[in-house]
């Protein structure tokens, strides 16, 4: 690291709901390539300024899944070659590869019996994606509570990034510009910051004066102004005409990471961007911290109530669907042992669907998605009906292991 106090993480947050890219290209085209186009520049601009620049970037699973899906790949080609985009960030050392749940879900609002599935199979996809395995993790939505540290240290992660205004120091001092400790049942996991305003501003316009100024002034203003600052901005990296914006010069990276990243070049910005995993290294958490359970803000919403995803009564009752689900899924796993032809397959289908029934975006838009989230939990009970057929095949005289069924109840 460079001597200088103020350090830099920026991060991005790439997502799109299951076959959401299929739908695009048939029916928006235009939207489409303004997405895809996101992608591929984040890396071609963090390869140009290789020797400066420090990029975080989390890749939900299913998002992944549908830029190697070959379709996909075809119906893009003469947008963005996707292959060579993904090549290339495996390639781009300097961006951070970032954890997230696979269908990206809102943790706290799902079973936590699927909690490790969720971790694990993001984790792999990233690992087979582009080669390395992450160490920081983006809770989706930043919907965190405490309750997920020991999984997320069971699957290998370092840190977490959470929002700033949920983090409680232990200390009673409310700094965002350090890291911290933060423990749940005797697991402990680093805990980092973000920075609530500034990344607002760094989702919807962002001047690099402005932010060298913002920065310099809430860093010197804070309760350890001579430490080691670390500040965190992470938005979404494809959302909002700023980051769509074909015209390169008038959006993020024209406007602001270039002259930001230039003044770093010439040794002229008091800021120097860092990869998180390098910074903790140097500087690894102390000071012990509660995080309150929360998500981030989004339109008029604090983000602390998860009422964005669970305000109204029909969301809530999609959400205790899916635990129902879940629930039976994992009686069935758990009860038998002695299975009939087709069960591999119908649990298989089931568990498929009961997972993507948890993708965020089914609740975020109230009502509106959450039908969505019904085709993907009416074809899993069927599945589970057909596992639990094929029991019924197998041990026609014996019906005591079946349980009850609560679609029948």
């Amino acid at each position: 690291m460079t001597p200088t106090h103020i350090y830099h993480a920026l991060g991005l947050h790439m997502h799109q709901p299951p076959g959401n890219l299929r739908l695009l290209i048939e029916a928006n085209p235009w939207e489409a390539e303004e997405i895809i186009r996101c992608y591929e520049r984040v890396v071609r601009y963090a390869l140009r300024y290789r020797d400066v620049a420090c990029l975080h970037v989390g890749f939900s699973g299913v998002l992944l899944e549908q830029l190697l899906d070959p379709d996909i790949v075809q119906r893009y080609r003469h947008i963005v070659d996707i292959p060579a985009m993904l090549e290339g960030y495996r390639e781009a050392d300097n961006i951070e590869l970032i954890g997230m749940g696979y269908y990206h879900p809102i943790f706290p609002l799902i079973p936590r019996a699927d909690w490790a599935e969720q971790l694990d199979r993001g984790r792999a996809l990233i690992q087979e994606v582009f080669g390395r395995t992450p160490r920081g993790f983006w809770p989706p939505e930043m919907a965190f509570t405490m309750a997920m540290i020991p999984a997320l240290v069971q699957a290998g992660y370092e840190y977490v990034v959470v929002d700033g205004v949920h983090v409680r120091p232990e200390d009673g001092i409310s700094d965002i510009f350090r890291p911290y400790l933060a423990c749940h049942e005797g697991v402990c996991i680093g805990v980092v910051p973000r920075d609530r305003d500034v990344s607002n501003a760094q989702e919807s316009g962002l001047d690099p004066g402005w932010f060298r100024d913002e920065v310099t002034w809430r860093t010197a203003g804070s309760p350890r102004p001579h430490e080691m600052r670390l500040v965190t901005t992470w938005s979404d990296g494809e959302n909002g005409g700023w980051f769509r914006q074909t015209h390169e010069d008038s959006g993020f990276f024209g406007h602001f990471f270039v002259p930001y990243l230039d003044q770093v070049r010439a040794g002229s910005c008091p800021i120097t961007p860092v990869r998180l995993s390098d910074y903790l290294k140097q500087v690894p958490p102390v000071a012990h911290a509660q995080v309150q359970t929360g998500a981030w803000n989004v339109g008029s919403t604090s983000g602390e109530d998860l009422s964005k995803w669970a305000g109204s009564e029909r969301q809530r009752q999609a959400v205790a669907e899916v635990e129902r689900l879940s629930a039976r899924y994992w009686q069935l796993m758990q009860s038998h042992t002695d299975h009939g032809p087709g069960w591999e397959a119908a649990m298989a289908r089931a568990r498929r669907l009961i997972l993507e029934a948890e993708t965020s975006c089914f609740l975020f838009w109230g009502d509106s998605w959450i039908p969505h989230l019904y085709v993907r939990t009416r074809e899993a009970a069927a599945a589970l009906d057909a596992a639990e057929e094929s029991l019924s095949a197998r041990l026609p005289n014996d019906t005591s292991q079946l349980g009850s069924d609560p679609l029948r109840e």
